[in-house]
């Protein structure tokens, strides 16, 4: 009795010559470990072999690894898919992912008897085009991603603050720090750490500027009060805002930071510049400051995205 094409393995041949193994490939639901790969030439041209070697239906190839072609969508033969044929090769485990030795298994089968085109190498030429493609690509392993982008100016700003933690200025007592020199004014330097964290961030505002906006605390303090330059008050901030400091309420704001989380009640943490714990307003160092909203006057500043 004669056995059909899918019953036994696929007749083999010589390796198709490729410029490398692109990179291994995952399905959406490959986690945990093993993030979705994401779209490349190199998945439609599995997709290509698979269908020429009977195991996915010839259509117009889209570049996803889906779990329904990595694992198969039915019973049907023309509809498993990745793990269609390591099933047939008796590869274990059949997961339907692409590793080297699947890759080198789509290499290397013949398409059976009882299929269109049999006898050629189930890889074709298209197929190697898409495959170098992906090489040239990926070189061997998946794209790292891109990084996340804050959401807004204000979390930008305080996760440019928060990377600099640690910073002192050099020598100590000098005002010397990069802050002060990126401005090009060496002094007391919080309110310039603000601007520089707004400005070298992700996503820069207007309100500040280098050279001109802002080094003087009592200006900021103005102008938000007078809604200037986008600047406004708010009494519920966000991460990223800014955080002014009267120490003596005297009217004349001393300090400033940026608005980093609530801890308890009044109490709130803040990223600082030109503070230290014995200092407050010129301890030469960025660090992260635990303060009470009535400890001293208090502002929040909200900066226009």
């Amino acid at each position: 009795m004669a056995t059909d094409w899918w019953e036994k393995p696929y007749p083999g041949g010589k390796m198709v010559a490729v410029r490398g193994f692109p990179r291994p490939l995952y399905p959406p639901d490959a986690a945990p470990g093993h993030k979705h790969s994401v779209d490349g030439p190199d998945v439609e041209a599995y997709k290509r072999t698979v269908s020429r070697a009977g195991r996915w239906k010839w259509q117009a190839f889209d570049q996803d690894f889906s779990n329904a072609f990595s694992h198969g969508k039915s019973g049907n033969v023309t509809d498993t898919g990745v793990a269609g044929i390591q099933r047939q090769q008796n590869m274990e485990p059949d997961t339907g992912w692409v590793g080297e030795k699947t890759f080198n298994t789509l290499r290397s089968i013949r398409i059976p008897e009882g299929l269109p085109h049999a006898g050629e190498m189930a890889m074709d030429a298209r197929s190697v085009e898409l495959v170098n493609a992906a090489w040239d690509m990926f070189k061997g392993k998946e794209p790292a991603p891109p990084p996340a982008q804050p959401a807004s100016a204000a979390q930008a700003r305080l996760k440019k603050a928060v990377a600099e933690l640690g910073t002192k200025e050099s020598p100590p007592n000098s005002n010397q720090c990069p802050y002060s020199q990126w401005y090009g004014m060496i002094g007391p330097w919080c309110a310039m750490f603000c601007t520089w964290s707004d400005q070298t961030g992700a996503k820069p505002t207007k309100s500040f500027a280098r050279g001109s906006k802002y080094a003087y605390v009592p200006y900021i303090v103005q102008d938000a009060r007078m809604g200037y330059n986008g600047l406004s008050i708010t009494s519920e901030p966000k991460p990223g805002d800014l955080v002014c400091f009267d120490w003596d309420w005297n009217g004349e704001f001393d300090h400033i930071g940026l608005f980093e989380k609530w801890i308890d009640g009044d109490s709130f943490s803040a990223i600082e510049g030109n503070t230290s714990n014995s200092d407050n307003s010129n301890g030469g160092e960025v660090m992260r400051r635990t303060r009470h909203r009535y400890s001293q006057d208090t502002v929040f500043v909200r900066v226009k995205e």
